[in-house]
């Protein structure tokens, strides 16, 4: 939070300080200096948040219960009902089964990449990979949606960034021909103590509606291009000045990440932990006009010794994910999930901002036995999985498609990777059939299948 008045020019030490982003090995002017060039092909206001449950998310534990199957396939968690018929949620999400009137669910969602890394890629770019890899070590050859947002939606007019990732970017997609400059701003932890994310920190005590000598701020951001611009990459010198400027200090700026100005009574609504607080920021951050916000669902506080949702039997060495992790996990879920959902619509926002919780594949229908100690788990299934939206002026309160008694495939109106995506860039406004030329002077499509999921639209 800043605080004070201007008390003078930055050193240039703090400069450099504050203009560091390690993006690709570009620093924060570097960076800003590149997207001045990018074109503004539109400025559309719309905006969704991405809960990313890396690692594999079981649909049979969340959102596509099988209470009828045998025993080795059923859920080990009991539905609950909801007001909408046949939307049955997990025992452990009652809050999101009281708001199942501003939700969808998708569950039949399906691919064929059985790897992370794949799924990873398939799920946000839209396009498979040529060659699977059983590795999961794979990186994409095309950019995610939120970096095409942040190419085709421009420079954001009050200096927000278009695409933001809390606390940092997903794995395994890379922003390749489109320019380093549209990959994720990191910002942090926001359920950090006293926390400001440090890219947008001025060191000097400066305000962003204080600062009075701003042509000698000018001054310090010419002398560091001076010092940047070894490859020409800081051309546009007038631009890139009021960007970088704009950017540091831009009343909206500070607003947007101040999260300290939320109420206590909101903060604990959402949860003291890294989930809650994270999609607290992403609405601030969406409200105020920021694009595509991604939150990487991985540990909701620290000290867990498992972190993400791929839940074999075994995992780390302990009891497996039955006996502790998901009951942990889902209850830190649900809480952030329903706040989120709930302060949308009290805002009046749930046409403005897009919902989406997503992982890159499902778990397998059968449950396993294994090492050590005979641990239970689930292990990767992409045949069949889950998804679930709210907001974005979509059709709410239905399940879209269906699987099998046991979720082993889908048995109704199946859905890809590129429908949801399709689905997400409806709501952004960018046309899907947009074409950009990778290295070799080809032309990509943003989508190369996949429609709009008509049921939600």
């Amino acid at each position: 939070m800043f605080k004070g008045p201007c008390s003078g020019p930055m050193a240039r030490r703090d400069l450099l300080k504050v203009g560091t982003l390690a993006l690709g090995g570009l620093s924060l002017p570097e960076l800003l200096a590149a997207r001045s060039k990018s074109p503004s092909t539109r400025n559309h206001d719309n905006s969704v948040i991405l809960f990313w449950c890396y690692g594999g998310m079981s649909q049979l534990e969340t959102y596509d219960l099988k209470p009828d199957a045998p025993t080795e396939f059923r859920s080990v968690y009991k539905p609950i009902s909801s007001s909408i018929p046949g939307m049955d949620f997990c025992e452990l999400f009652p809050q999101q089964a009281k708001l199942a009137d501003k939700i969808s669910i998708i569950r039949s969602m399906h691919h064929r990449m059985n790897s992370h890394s794949d799924g990873h890629i398939h799920g946000l770019t839209g396009k498979p990979p040529v060659q699977a890899d059983p590795t999961s070590n794979q990186k994409s050859e095309h950019p995610d949606f939120g970096m095409i947002a942040s190419k085709l939606l421009g420079r954001h007019p009050r200096a927000l960034p278009r695409f933001v990732s809390i606390p940092s970017p997903v794995n395994y997609t890379r922003v390749n021909y489109l320019g380093v400059e549209h990959q994720s701003f990191p910002v942090g932890d926001p359920s950090a103590n006293n926390y400001s994310p440090p890219h947008l920190t001025l060191q000097a005590g400066l305000r962003g509606d204080g600062l009075l000598e701003r042509q000698q701020l000018l001054a310090q951001f010419d002398r560091l291009r001076s010092n940047l611009d070894l490859h020409g990459t800081m051309d546009g010198t007038d631009t890139f000045r009021q960007s970088a400027f704009d950017m540091l200090t831009h009343p909206a700026i500070a607003k947007a990440f101040d999260i300290s100005k939320e109420s206590d009574d909101l903060r604990n609504r959402y949860g003291r932990h890294r989930w809650g607080q994270g999609l607290l920021l992403a609405r601030r951050l969406a409200e105020a006009g920021s694009s595509v916000i991604s939150v990487a669902a991985g540990a909701a506080k620290d000290g867990w010794e498992y972190t993400n949702w791929d839940d074999h039997p075994g995992n780390n060495g302990r009891e497996g994910h039955f006996a502790r992790f998901l009951k942990t996990r889902l209850p830190y879920m649900d809480e952030a999930l329903s706040a989120l959902i709930e302060d949308i619509h009290t805002r009046g926002l749930d046409q403005k901002i897009m919902v989406v919780v997503l992982s890159e594949f499902g778990r397998t229908p059968m449950i396993r036995v294994g090492p050590p100690n005979g641990s239970t788990g689930r292990d990767h299934w992409p045949q069949a999985y889950s998804a679930m939206v709210s907001g974005g002026g979509l059709n709410m309160g239905q399940v879209v498609g269906a699987t099998n008694s046991k979720s082993e495939y889908p048995t109704q109106s199946p859905h890809t990777p590129g429908d949801l995506l399709a689905t997400i860039y409806r709501h952004l406004g960018i046309d899907t059939l947009h074409e950009f030329d990778d290295f070799a002077g080809r032309p990509i499509p943003i989508l190369p299948e996949g429609e709009p999921i008509g049921s939600l639209i």
